[in-house]
């Protein structure tokens, strides 16, 4: 008791010696810690020194004696002996035969000393993902070949491999069931494996409507596994608009324009969308589009989309589109779809002429999308996005038939140099193959979404793509100012047009607690008109979460 009390009340220096000085070297080239404050941490310091040699080679390593030097000094002697470089593992074809994958030769396996554990512990990883987990592994019948060499033999002893029995929900006990089976691909009977299912989890991340609160956790009883699965649903309803306002270049008066942009996610809790957009801008122009996407159906991998696009251009024409979908989500990143496209066009105008008039068109459509989330940001919470369809059908009037291939684009991605420093590019696109055209038929496109600078939806092409690109420097973890620079080319056979736009502006993004707010000022100019500042475009969108 007086021994233990004094040594509490100092500090204790310790040093370790070898059978001599190279062996001291070795020692010291391990690194160990030299001050504490009792004998029992420093007692275990030797240990652990004496175990860390054993690790290396010198498995015949052992401790002499710790002696204390003085009141504060003490001296641990170690015996090194013999370094062991390299060891072969005999393993018996029986184990072979279980996992093929266990070693090279059939027969046994040489290794270094120094990875005999990395080995080991992979070697129990590959037993753990076969669906048993408590295996253990061992080295049995230790014997010294030569002064390098031991020889092992290999024993695995294995336990009843588990499967899982059933999977529990916590946290959001609503959380739709098709999602576990073929979003996280977790399904009863399977075998058990804690990394694969960890990484699986990981995807609720990936989820506009749900979240992870933890990892999961498993509950092992004699006769059945069962996985507990801790999510926590999450705010995503979106309700997105915007206001812009900008000089007629007729009239010099100060014009509107804007939108609203409804998104309901999850309301059901079947992670079904209910997507709702109404446009009017300042060229009499109006939007009206409602679609339903509809995941997993019946529990199967296979979804549905159905929408109404209508859209009605003053008084020259109105064209209602319709169109369904199936989609089939091969991962969570990845999805393809097949449908068809019917779309119904009238004209407005008392005369019908060669580019304006009724017709009807049906498509069939093909579709690839790919999405990389980066949940981490709830700035910029999506760092790719992919989208390409395609459309193969024709266009009926009262004068033919024409038979018509339409190719859509849309992809962007987030270039993040550092923390504070981000580029963004976006690429879209779009073309319509025929013999003929229709104006009330063609692309339009113009206004935030596409190129900046230009009014919604103002310019019209049967051939158009646009770079939008932008310089986003962070102030903060919700605030950002970004640059615009924005660049497009598009042909319009009807008008035999073909031109170059370009379009040029500063903004910045304010994330706050009822969604994001942006602001952009960007001025547009064509090959043949000079940069005014009197055509510039003032934009201000909110996208509110709840």
């Amino acid at each position: 008791m007086i021994f233990s009390n004094h040594c509490a009340g100092q500090s204790m220096k310790l040093i370790i010696l070898g059978e001599n000085n190279e062996k001291t070297k070795v020692i010291d080239s391990l690194g160990y810690r030299k001050n504490f404050k009792n004998y029992t941490n420093l007692n275990l310091e030797v240990k652990k020194i004496q175990h860390d040699l054993t690790q290396h080679g010198f498995i015949d390593s052992s401790i002499d004696a710790i002696t204390k030097k003085n009141d504060s000094v003490y001296q641990a002697t170690l015996y090194l002996g013999n370094k062991i470089k390299n060891i072969r593992i005999r393993i018996h074809p029986n184990l072979t035969k279980q996992l093929p994958n266990l070693s090279n030769s059939k027969e046994h396996v040489d290794l270094s000393i120094l990875n005999l554990q990395t080995y080991l512990k992979n070697l129990n990883s590959l037993i753990a993902e076969e669906g048993d987990p408590f295996a253990t592994v061992q080295l049995i019948n230790i014997t010294k070949f030569n002064l390098q060499l031991i020889t092992a033999d290999l024993k695995i002893v294995s336990n009843k491999k588990r499967r899982i029995d059933k999977i529990v929900i916590k946290g959001y006990d609503n959380f739709p069931k098709s999602y576990v089976k073929h979003f996280l691909k977790l399904k009863t009977e399977k075998l058990f494996n804690l990394n694969t299912i960890k990484n699986k989890i990981e995807l609720l991340n990936d989820l506009r409507f749900a979240s992870k609160i933890k990892d999961p956790e498993v509950l092992f009883t004699k006769d059945s596994t069962t996985l507990y699965i801790y999510v926590e649903k999450t705010k995503t309803n979106n309700f997105d608009g915007f206001l812009g306002f900008g000089t007629n270049e007729d009239t010099n008066r100060l014009e509107f324009d804007g939108y609203l942009d409804l998104r309901l996610v999850n309301n059901l809790n079947y992670g079904e969308t209910l997507n709702l957009l109404y446009k009017s801008d300042e060229i009499d122009q109006q939007t009206f589009k409602v679609d339903a996407d509809l995941p997993y159906i019946f529990s199967t991998p296979i979804g549905l989309q159905v929408g109404l696009n209508i859209f009605r251009k003053d008084s020259t024409f109105l064209n209602a589109n319709q169109y369904a979908k199936i989609n089939y989500k091969i991962n969570s990143q990845h999805s393809i779809g097949i449908g068809i496209t019917s779309t119904n066009s009238t004209n407005l105008q008392d005369d019908d002429t060669n580019t304006l008039n009724d017709y009807t068109s049906n498509y069939y459509t093909l579709q690839y999308n790919y999405i990389k989330p980066q949940t981490s940001d709830p700035l910029f919470p999506i760092k790719f996005w992919f989208n390409f369809s395609s459309g193969f059908g024709d266009r009926k009037t009262d004068l033919n038939t024409e038979k018509q291939t339409a190719f859509n684009l849309e992809t962007y991605k987030i270039f993040n140099l550092n923390r504070t420093n981000s580029i963004y590019a976006k690429i879209s696109g779009a073309t319509l193959t025929s013999n003929n055209y229709l104006d009330n038929e063609l692309f339009r496109f113009g206004g935030i979404n596409s190129i900046r600078g230009f009014e919604e939806n103002s310019l019209v092409a049967n051939l158009y793509g646009v770079l939008s690109t932008e310089y986003r420097y962070r102030l903060s973890s919700n605030i950002y100012v970004n640059s615009v620079f924005d660049a497009a080319y598009f042909e319009n056979k009807i008008s035999n047009t073909k031109e170059k736009l370009f379009g040029f502006g500063l903004g910045f993004g304010l994330l706050t607690n009822t969604g994001l707010f942006r602001f952009n000022y960007s001025s547009g100019k064509t090959e043949n008109r000079a940069f005014k500042l009197s055509d510039s475009k003032v934009h201000v969108s909110l996208t509110a979460t709840f």
